[in-house]
């Protein structure tokens, strides 16, 4: 033995700490897609291109935000749809440009 205690080894069973992972992690990437959402549609409503280009991103970093919340809540399957669903929305607005 290597004299490492039982409380010194991961639980990778463990729910709860699945839980937090999934909370953090839908949390986090909503909001670094929000951001990036804001950032793109600021960048875009300077410029030239028709106004539903800034408006797809808004909305695509609005429901990104929204999931963020939902995810920071426990509501991870939805937040998981509606990251996949803002970023289609962004990348739809990208199309028009």
């Amino acid at each position: 033995m290597d004299g490492r205690g039982e409380s010194e080894t991961p639980d990778f069973d463990d729910p709860a700490l699945d839980a937090r992972r999934a909370r953090w992690t839908a949390a986090l990437t909503g909001a670094v897609l929000a951001l990036a959402g804001v950032a793109a549609a600021a960048l875009r409503a300077g410029g030239s291109e028709p106004v539903l280009v800034p408006a797809a991103y808004a909305v695509g970093a609005a429901l990104c935000a929204l999931a963020s919340v939902l995810g920071s809540r426990g509501r991870t399957r939805r937040a998981l749809w509606l990251l996949v669903v803002g970023a289609m929305v962004m990348a739809l607005g990208d199309q028009f440009d």
